[in-house]
């Protein structure tokens, strides 16, 4: 691997250091994963540090159970992937919709990682209504 001069791997300590920085509510999980807790009540986020690259990972809701008549609620992650998500992109887990991004560890700054976080967080907070009222509307029938 080149490294350019000047670009340097973010250690687990920088990242560390990242989240004393942003102020963050966080602790260490396992070990290089760390559960980030949002100051307004919003979901964690977990931050993975798995060189070469970091995995920010943020749970949205579980998915209902019965998966026929999903179509709506997929094609609307699709059009938000496209057009409303910054960072990252909606994804499903198992269960579980999940919002994820991945940020190379080379070169990775503070601000890359803040914007990251920021966007995840924006994401899950302004498009929730929307997404769970999509869900309901399939466990109801109502498609």
């Amino acid at each position: 691997m080149h490294i350019a001069p000047g670009e340097d791997m973010v250690t687990r300590e920088d990242l560390e250091g990242y989240l004393i920085r942003l102020d963050a509510d966080y602790e260490e999980v396992d070990e290089d994963m760390f559960l980030v807790r949002s100051e307004n009540g919003g979901a964690p986020i977990v931050i993975h540090y798995s060189d070469p690259v970091l995995v920010i990972r943020m749970k949205v809701m579980d998915l209902p159970v019965e998966a026929d008549g999903l179509g709506g609620l997929f094609e609307e992650l699709l059009r938000l992937n496209a057009t409303d998500v910054v960072h990252g992109a909606y994804g499903i887990e198992g269960r579980e919709l999940i919002l994820s991004d991945t940020l190379q560890l080379m070169g990775l700054d503070f601000e890359e990682l803040q914007a990251s976080l920021e966007s995840v967080q924006l994401a899950a907070s302004s498009h929730l209504a929307r997404i769970r009222d999509l869900a309901h509307r399939t466990e109801d029938g109502q498609e």
